[in-house]
């Protein structure tokens, strides 16, 4: 099961690079914004429930798919971008095993504990 989901995360990131390549950006914009959504750990800096706050804020991916549904009505290729770098980096993070932050912990996500090693 766990494949089957890292599996549906990679389509969902690709579907935001198809989506990506049909806007009118400079091909580099997409790797060099990717990881622009992990600044939402300096949340962090005020305490684990602050942290975990911002963190999950970035990272739900319907605040992306709104960002990025916003700028389609509107017209505004940057926040249409700014939706799929959202979604994208999700996605990714959660192909990886990072999931949404628990208040307690950093390392408390709810695909599990990060670094911790788990049994096949």
């Amino acid at each position: 099961m766990k494949n089957l989901l890292k599996l549906e995360e990679l389509f969902m990131f690709g579907i935001t690079i198809f989506l990506f390549s049909r806007m009118d950006f400079a091909w580099w914009w997409y790797p060099a914004l990717l990881f622009t959504p992990d600044l939402s750990m300096l949340g962090y800096l005020g305490g684990t429930q602050a942290g975990a706050f911002t963190y999950n804020l970035v990272h739900h991916k319907a605040i992306g798919v709104s960002i990025y549904i916003i700028g389609t009505l509107s017209a505004n290729p940057a926040v249409q971008l700014a939706g799929l770098i959202l979604f994208g980096h999700s996605s990714m993070d959660r192909i990886l095993g990072y999931g949404l932050k628990y208040p307690d912990s950093f390392q408390k996500t709810h695909l599990g504990i990060i670094g911790q090693t788990q049994k096949q």
